[in-house]
């Protein structure tokens, strides 16, 4: 049975790495179309020559800043180019990150405003530049949002980017109700603890910090998330998936983790 997602042009955020980089590659291997945006143009080029290699059809990459809204107009113009009369098919807002574990108390102005930026108004700015090219005659369109465990539970240090994935949670419950009967879907994929470039971003690069978030578990992959948002996408036209909430096995809740011994 062909793929419902061959040759359909699957807009991508935040490419470079991670839960983008492995979603282009699992996209590719359906035979879907790939228009690809991130900030590391370099890194982003590096994906889509591994997208080629898994089966896309096409690859095209831009750079993309989601949290300035002339970088997302000056994208979703040439995504328009690229498509001509085609139809956007699948949009994947991904791009987003935590910064800094620090309390309120510590906590800093330019934490914040990247995170709310990235995570919260990056996600309208690409849905509402990107939803005329999403048209009513397209059985399947999908708004995919990447959401976190975050968003349901909060944890300490982790206020703003609790209340960013939260608000990304609402947005998307808001956007399914304002495109109730135009035949798109809208769904928030939530990942509990899952090893990327994540933890080393939250710690500025501290390698060992960022290591000891995922010590004595197994905790879920890109690929893993990756191959839910192809699920997801590809399911029957008239099926919505809302929400999926994902946790390792070791993950019972945000506090309760379960460590093996060091071996």
């Amino acid at each position: 049975m062909a793929s419902r997602l061959k040759d359909k042009w699957v807009l991508i955020t935040g490419a470079s790495s991670g839960f983008g980089a492995a979603a282009a590659r699992a996209f590719a291997a359906e035979g879907a179309r790939l228009l690809l945006g991130a900030r590391r143009v370099g890194r982003l080029e590096a994906v889509a020559s591994q997208a080629r290699s898994a089966g896309a059809p096409d690859v095209q990459v831009r750079a993309l800043d989601v949290s300035q809204t002339s970088s997302v107009e000056k994208y979703i113009s040439w995504v328009r180019e690229v498509l001509g009369k085609e139809p956007l098919h699948v949009l994947i807002n991904n791009a987003g990150g935590a910064h800094g574990r620090e309390t309120v108390a510590e906590g800093r102005d330019v934490d914040w405003e990247t995170m709310l930026q990235t995570n919260v108004l990056g996600i309208l700015r690409m849905t509402r530049a990107a939803l005329p090219l999403m048209t009513r005659d397209n059985p399947g369109g999908s708004i995919l949002n990447i959401g976190s465990y975050a968003g349901h539970v909060a944890y300490e240090g982790g206020a703003a980017y609790c209340a960013a994935k939260a608000g990304e949670l609402q947005i998307t419950r808001a956007l399914r109700l304002e495109l109730c009967g135009t035949g798109l879907r809208v769904s928030s994929i939530d990942p509990g603890l899952a090893e990327t470039e994540f933890s080393l971003v939250r710690f500025r690069g501290d390698a060992n910090q960022a290591k000891k978030v995922y010590e004595g578990m197994n905790p879920l992959t890109a690929e893993d998330l990756a191959e839910i948002m192809v699920w997801v996408a590809s399911r029957p036209p008239h099926v919505n998936i809302d929400e999926m909430l994902i946790k390792p096995v070791d993950q019972a809740g945000m506090h309760k983790i379960f460590r093996r011994p060091p071996a």
